[in-house]
């Protein structure tokens, strides 16, 4: 079931997106409401789950991360849950769905290097039980990102 929000929600939202650390003041200064309501109105959204967390966006580049791939891999239906919590649990995974299809999980990988790449793969992903095929995908040029759903 979902929330209704109205256009001052919508923009209370898009604002919180482009900067998460806003301050309610500045909220209220873009929107002339003032700093309390604006806090009341970002406790209503996290209280009926429309905001889930606040969290930072790390430049994976930045830190060293500088090979992006993502995989599309198939899985013998009984091993599904059992294989994507193992590549859930693994640090260089950082998205990890169960998508349709022939028990498919779709990820999302970073790491700092070709060969990190290969270890992974070799070493974390194909000695999963269960797997049943394997698709990789190099990131060579990222064109957007999603940094938060827009309304």
């Amino acid at each position: 079931m979902g929330v209704k929000i109205d256009q001052i929600d919508k923009k209370i939202l898009e604002l919180l997106t482009l900067d998460g650390r806003m301050s309610y003041v500045d909220i209220g200064k873009e929107l002339n409401l003032s700093r309390v309501s604006v806090r009341e109105r970002i406790n209503q959204l996290i209280k009926y789950g429309v905001i889930e967390k606040f969290s930072v966006m790390i430049n994976s580049e930045k830190v060293g991360k500088t090979v992006s791939a993502f995989f599309e891999v198939d899985c013998e239906p009984s091993f599904l849950v059992e294989v994507a919590e193992a590549l859930a649990s693994n640090p260089s995974v950082a998205s990890c769905y169960q998508m349709t299809g022939p028990s498919t999980l779709h990820m999302h990988v970073l790491v700092s290097d070709f060969a990190a790449l290969e270890s992974f793969t070799n070493n974390e992903l194909y000695a999963l039980e269960g797997i049943t095929r394997v698709e990789s995908h190099i990131l060579l040029r990222r064109f957007k990102s999603r940094a938060g759903l827009k309304l």
